[in-house]
């Protein structure tokens, strides 16, 4: 039963790099995700849900600010988050909740609020300002690795080294095989983060509501996974990949592909292997492609210990359940793994909402656009409060009832920004400036836009009859009308959603008249 007169738990569980076609709720017809399913049977699924940027941190920034990035300014990892701006962890935070901690947050901080030697100016992997940290697991791994070495495994190789296959002596081979790493299927970086979390909930409080987030790091590269993940799937099965005959059409096909896939390093996705990815070939991608199934498998494992114990603890009825990622993973398609540039691959993410107060649309699907924008003002609305109306998301809350919003969006929106302050690399490939190395994307049932800075080529896709994204009609004069109208919509998208921070108020001789936000709430 749940409580009477107390505001519920949360629960916000990010799975870094899983793409939103890889449920079986949502109909992938190889990948089996019994717990995310279970979810969703109980809450609703979000099938057209998007995040706002990649990579890491500027994807977080958008799921925890609420903001587009055009307005939190998180470029890149190691772009600082403005403290200006508010975020999840001090909006719940100023509503009696400790928001907690278990993983990471990616969030480089304003250098403005910190001395000049703070050692936290020297990393992207910051915490968000109002997190309580149960438990940090950054990059390096290393509370991770210390907790394999007093399991009695031998984890001195260090991250990322230990994400290589156990029977391997010196570099690793060009070919993909399944073979397994060191740690068991009970000892992944998931399973860890999973039992501190059980380990914190069985000190809460009957009474007192809590906030957790679960930032898992799987199924993020190194591409292995412990057995029986590892031999789960069979690299002959899944859909077709959506790609040209080759990776030199694709590069072909907008200079902007052809500099992105060049860049592309086989040694971040298994560790010590050499070569560029787009080399690899069909048999190594769909070996890749059946590894990463193994290692959401995996994680869905994880989340049915953590059904099972908030169930054992009496709080299934009190908590409030979201399960989404930041971005999401190419995976073979394009010839490209990973994340970045324009296509779906890299933005289509799963989302799972539960309510157990909210049960008309229990076991539903919403076919809606949906954006990782919109999670804070969901929850906020959730909750009883009045989401601040400078935020660029919209509350889920009426399709958790079952209802049908008024005026929502017809597309989904993301940008990318492939600049490099510190290298300049891109800068200098294209001859623009940091600020010109950008794109932006409006993508509806129909069509899908993207425009460049810089004076890169536009694109535009007929996504009715290419799904793949793979015939550019930008230059296509037949088309032009419909570039023209898209364009026009982007332009319309961003002047609505420019910083609306203050641009919501007016000082009269009444004083102030509309909104003004609190700064950091």
């Amino acid at each position: 039963m749940a409580r009477e007169g107390t505001r519920p738990n949360i629960l916000l569980i990010s799975c870094d790099q899983w793409r939103g076609d890889c449920l079986s709720a949502a109909g992938h017809e190889v990948v089996r995700t019994p717990n995310a399913d279970a979810l969703a049977a109980e809450g609703v699924l979000f099938r057209r849900h998007y995040g706002g940027a990649a990579p890491c941190s500027p994807a977080r920034a958008c799921l925890y600010t609420g903001l587009y990035q055009m307005n939190n300014r998180v470029c890149r990892n190691g772009t600082p988050l403005d403290a200006r701006h508010g975020n999840i962890a001090l909006s719940l935070r100023g509503l009696g909740y400790d928001p907690t901690l278990f993983g990471y947050t990616d969030v480089a901080l304003d250098p403005r609020t910190l001395a000049p030697g703070d050692p936290r100016l020297r990393s992207y992997e910051g915490v968000l300002p109002g997190f309580t940290v149960r438990q940090f697991l950054p990059e390096h791994q290393k509370p991770w690795l210390s907790w394999l070495k007093l399991r009695g495994v031998d984890a001195s190789a260090g991250s990322p080294n230990i994400h290589r296959p156990a029977n391997e002596a010196g570099s690793i081979s060009s070919a993909v095989t399944d073979a397994p790493p060191v740690y068991s299927k009970d000892e992944t970086p998931t399973a860890f983060l999973t039992g501190e979390f059980l380990r914190w909930l069985g000190e809460q409080e009957r009474d007192a509501p809590w906030f957790a987030h679960l930032s898992y790091i799987s199924p993020h590269p190194p591409f292995i996974v412990p057995e029986p993940y590892n031999t789960m799937y069979d690299p002959a099965e899944g859909p077709a990949f959506r790609r040209a005959e080759n990776w030199q059409v694709e590069a072909e096909s907008h200079p902007y592909l052809a500099y992105d896939m060049g860049q592309q390093q086989r040694t971040k996705f298994r560790p010590g292997a050499e070569g560029e990815v787009r080399d690899w070939g069909d048999e190594n991608f769909r070996r890749i492609r059946a590894l990463y199934y193994g290692m959401v498998s995996e994680v869905d494992a994880q989340l049915g210990r953590i059904w099972q114990a908030v169930k054992a603890a009496d709080a299934w009825d009190d908590t409030i359940i979201v399960l989404t990622s930041d971005h999401a993973e190419m995976m073979g398609d394009h010839f490209m793994l990973g994340k970045g540039g324009f296509f779906d691959g890299s933005y289509h993410i799963p989302l799972i909402v539960r309510d157990p107060r909210r049960g008309k649309a229990a076991g539903t699907g919403v076919d809606r656009f949906t954006e990782a924008v919109d999670i804070l003002p969901t929850l906020l609305d959730l909750l009883g409060e009045h989401p601040p109306p400078h935020l660029d998301g919209r509350s889920l809350k009426p399709f958790l009832d079952n209802e049908a919003p008024r005026d929502w969006r017809g597309a989904a929106h993301w940008e990318f920004d492939f600049r490099s302050i510190a290298e300049g690399e891109a800068e200098r490939h294209f001859g623009i400036a940091s600020r010109q190395c950008n794109l932006a994307v409006i993508r509806t049932e129909k069509f899908k836009y993207v425009h460049f800075g810089g004076g890169l080529p536009p694109l535009l896709f007929d996504l009715e009859n290419d799904a793949g994204e793979l015939n550019n009609l930008a230059a296509d004069p037949a088309f032009l009308p419909i570039r023209l109208e898209f364009a026009e919509r982007l332009l319309d998208w961003r002047a609505e959603h420019l910083d609306q921070s203050l641009a919501l108020a007016e000082l009269t001789e009444d004083g102030v008249v509309g909104y003004v936000g609190e700064l950091g709430q």
